[in-house]
């Protein structure tokens, strides 16, 4: 009878998650799923194929790793400063989450850079091909986020001013809705990033 009453409770926990909730949940597990081939795929490849080369982690992932653990923690005052209903805070907790994310992206560019100039190319080694699908397909993930953080970050730009629009903000579920599921799913990117750059440093 509690089995039950346990499942019927998970089960109207679930049907009462906003259709944005569910389809970010969902997305996030299929990233997941995505992830999780991939760095198997990458871990079968044969880390041995990159022995020989330059063991070195390009400055540009370290700089860009610890850029983004701190986004998270700008994402994670966002959430605070919310809760104290304080608009100008959370824009520019906002803005500086999304300024990170630019600059994290940049150094990932720059961190291809160089591994080529490591001798680890997109072609031929299998594990080195890897690098930079994985890293890539980050980055792709990363941007869905950013392109949302920068229209809100737009849309908290106008209401600043605006007291109507600030009782709306700070009042209405949906729009605390919006930011928490930016923050979950910008952390869950940070999560992802982390496992990534422990794989580099294996391989390496």
């Amino acid at each position: 009878m509690n089995q039950t009453s346990q499942q019927k409770t998970w089960f109207q926990r679930i049907e009462s998650l906003h259709p944005y909730e569910t389809l970010l949940y969902l997305g996030m597990i299929g990233s997941g799923l995505i992830f999780l081939f991939l760095v198997v795929a990458f871990l079968f490849s044969g880390l041995d194929q990159l022995s020989g080369l330059n063991k070195k982690i390009p400055v540009s992932f370290l700089i860009s790793t610890f850029l983004l653990v701190s986004s998270g923690y700008t994402a994670t005052k966002m959430r605070i400063f919310y809760q104290e209903e304080n608009a100008e805070k959370v824009t520019r907790a906002l803005g500086t989450t999304l300024l990170l994310g630019i600059i994290f992206t940049s150094l990932q560019v720059s961190g291809w850079m160089e591994l080529q100039a490591m001798g680890i190319d997109f072609k031929g080694i299998p594990s080195g091909s890897f690098l930079y699908l994985l890293s890539g397909i980050h980055i792709f993930h990363l941007l869905g986020a950013m392109v949302f953080a920068m229209i809100l970050w737009v849309q908290l730009r106008k209401r600043q001013n605006d007291q109507i629009q600030r009782l709306i903000l700070f009042t209405n579920p949906f729009e605390k809705m919006r930011l928490r599921l930016f923050t979950v799913y910008w952390q869950f990117m940070d999560g992802i990033w982390l496992v990534l750059f422990l794989l580099f440093v294996i391989s390496l």
